[in-house]
């Protein structure tokens, strides 16, 4: 447990090195990583989304393939397709896997392309397969989609289906650094550009990755821990049942993912923090990350202004802790 569990903590001190005052993304990050879940990560231009998620890559051993989302991305442009490869070698199609065929997946600007292309990650980020042309295909163990959109940018977007947003395990969101961050952010670039920074050598290896991931999945949750994760996702399903102006705040609640969720993202915070058992904290502590993509406010909600976050916070006081 300590050799995996150190080269974790080694690769979250390697990312923070580099994403300054962002300690609770890189976290998240790591727990997508641990609980073999997709992010979804969301955030004003600038604040450093791709630079993370190109930052675990360069620190990790993986292959790292890199999708730009535009309006004319086709499903091919994702998954790959079938080449005739001509009479010459033989007349016979041969599959061209496409950049979806790696460990790590940075899905650059999600929400810019259309329904049909977003649809082309499902199968994969489900099933973990992808099939073309009537043949399935196998992604890799190490498999994880790692996606940015920007939150005000609404021109020549596409919202995701609520399908594909499910499909998650988290959403996160990154916000503004704090002056001092802002400062040291200010002299790591200057001594990037400078080529003075420090660089650390060698990566950790992809194995430590699926060790860790066993051991997640070796840490006990409790049967009352059990409990609190479920009434949780009944608040969100039966809201009047807990208080009558929260019914009013909730259309449609979290599904069976959103239980599943808080369940592996749970076990890889505690494991994470060094512990072989879920406490009330760690399912607190992700719960927002897990749930706000699985709510769908009510019209009412929505014209209040009232937020995800700000629901979820009235169900975390009203569920009662074990």
């Amino acid at each position: 447990m300590e050799n995996a569990r150190g080269q974790i903590l080694d690769l979250q001190q390697r990312i923070g090195a580099a994403v300054i005052g962002q300690e609770a993304v890189v976290e998240q990050l790591l727990i997508s990583l641990l609980a073999n879940g997709h992010l979804l990560m969301e955030g004003l231009p600038g604040l450093a989304k791709t630079r993370t998620i190109k930052t675990l890559a360069k620190n990790l051993e993986s292959e790292f393939r890199r999708i730009q989302f535009t309006p004319d991305l086709l499903p091919s442009d994702i998954t790959g397709t079938e080449i005739y490869t001509g009479e010459g070698a033989g007349g016979t199609f041969k599959f061209q896997p496409g950049p979806v065929f790696g460990n790590l997946i940075l899905a650059d600007e999600i929400n810019r392309a259309p329904a049909k292309a977003q649809a082309a990650l499902l199968e994969a980020m489900e099933e973990r397969q992808v099939t073309v042309a009537g043949t399935t295909h196998k992604l890799p163990d190490l498999f994880l989609v790692l996606a940015t959109q920007n939150p005000i940018e609404q021109e020549g977007t596409y919202p995701l289906p609520e399908a594909q947003m499910d499909r998650f395990l988290l959403h996160v969101f990154i916000g503004y650094s704090t002056d001092e961050n802002e400062h040291k952010i200010l002299r790591l670039i200057r001594g990037e550009d400078a080529g003075t920074s420090q660089t650390v050598n060698g990566k950790v290896p992809a194995q430590s990755v699926l060790e860790a991931r066993k051991e997640v999945l070796a840490v006990h949750v409790a049967d009352t821990i059990e409990k609190y994760i479920v009434a949780l996702i009944a608040a969100t399903r039966r809201p009047g049942d807990y208080h009558d102006d929260l019914a009013k705040l909730i259309k449609i609640g979290a599904s069976p993912r959103g239980t599943l969720a808080l369940d592996r993202a749970s076990r890889a915070r505690a494991w994470l923090s060094g512990r072989d058992t879920v406490t009330p904290d760690d399912v607190k502590e992700v719960a927002h990350a897990c749930l706000r993509h699985r709510l769908i406010l009510t019209y009412e909600a929505e014209a209040e202004g009232v937020t995800k976050d700000a629901v979820l916070d009235r169900i975390l006081k009203l569920v009662a802790v074990p």
